[in-house]
């Protein structure tokens, strides 16, 4: 029964990675399975090995182990199914570890990349609150010991505080809330879809998400290149994509490919690539060696995509750090500057 929670990207990539080194030294499914089973302390991952190796013992079948657990994405089963009837179950391995290890890398930079902001935005917030609840009513009494008062920005920041601090039920709503989107954009499918599409469509991320699906395709291509039928191919590797552009841009060369046009041809006309990734996918066609050329164009996109996760943190830090400093001087200062008049004037 598929009863198991699909794998993580990481979780791929380190039993697609293990099975091909078991495999290469000789150890097939069964005693492979047997063996990580040993090494394995998650209870998820010992339930589903343990169903794996129940499943072979019963049918004898890689493949319909796999799809038997529920555990693995349906792209991964064609694949080990089509190695296997094609002798080719190694490779297949190989393909599959190195692909995941490449999205996992690509997934944990856009975590990275929008977890330290938030972190720093909710410290805002944070701070801001302190300040306005606590900091401005002990500064309200010296005002008023002083027989003055605050001025109307710093006394409406205060009004605020107090209602805040009053409804503490509302900060307990707007937390749950923040929590609630964050479970459903980051573990929920449609929300996932959903913040992907918003990752497609926000002018300062198109440009990284198109780098993202173009590193997918091209490690995808290599993966089922000459492994299945081109337009199989095409499909399969169309599912990994969640970019609407650059999903008309595979149908497109898929169109070309359907009218004779030849495999480097199609991707360049379509646009699927740059012009020098464009150039280097010919070469390695032309040259009978098109999966290393589609790996190398996938390795290129990687480098562009860390390069602008790490260009995204190196302005939204200090971008943040400046705007955290600025709410927090206005409101010192609205306080600071009268009670320094005030103190000057008593002197």
């Amino acid at each position: 029964m598929a009863n198991q929670k699909k794998l993580s990207n990481a979780e791929l990539a380190t039993f697609f990675g293990q099975m091909a080194m078991l495999l290469d030294g000789g150890i097939y499914y069964r005693e492979g399975i047997e063996t990580m089973l040993k090494d394995t302390k998650s209870p998820s991952a010992r339930a589903c090995l343990e169903q794996i190796v129940a499943e072979l013992t019963e049918h004898g079948q890689f493949d319909v182990a796999l799809e038997k657990t529920g555990a693995f994405p349906e792209h991964v089963i064609r694949m080990v199914r089509l190695g296997l009837r094609a002798g080719d179950d190694k490779a297949i391995c190989h393909s599959l570890a190195d692909y995941y290890d490449r999205q996992e890398a690509i997934s944990e930079g856009i975590k990275n990349a929008v977890t330290y902001p938030m972190i720093m935005i909710f410290m805002m917030l944070l701070v801001i609150i302190v300040l306005i609840t606590k900091v401005l009513p002990i500064f309200n009494q010296v005002f008023t010991q002083l027989g003055s008062q605050m001025n109307a920005f710093s006394l409406s920041l205060m009004n605020f505080g107090n209602r805040l601090s009053s409804s503490s039920i509302v900060l307990v709503i707007i937390l749950c809330v923040i929590i609630v989107a964050y479970i459903f954009f980051a573990k929920v499918p449609a929300g996932r879809k959903l913040f992907a599409r918003f990752i497609d469509v926000f002018p300062p991320t198109r440009k990284f998400n198109d780098a993202v699906a173009c590193s997918r395709f091209a490690s995808g291509i290599a993966m089922v290149y000459g492994r299945m039928d081109t337009y199989e191919g095409f499909d399969l590797v169309a599912g990994l994509i969640d970019n609407a552009r650059m999903s008309s841009k595979i149908a497109k060369c898929k169109e070309l490919l359907l009218e004779g046009r030849e495999y480097a041809e199609a991707l360049k006309e379509a646009e699927i690539f740059s012009s020098i990734q464009s150039r280097m996918a010919s070469i390695g066609f032309k040259s009978g060696n098109p999966q290393e050329a589609m790996n190398r164009i996938a390795d290129d996109y990687d480098k562009e995509v860390d390069k602008r996760i790490h260009d995204i943190i190196a302005v939204l830090e200090p971008t943040l750090v400046i705007i955290l400093s600025l709410i927090v001087g206005m409101i010192l200062l609205s306080v600071i500057l009268p009670l320094m008049g005030i103190m000057s004037s008593i002197g």
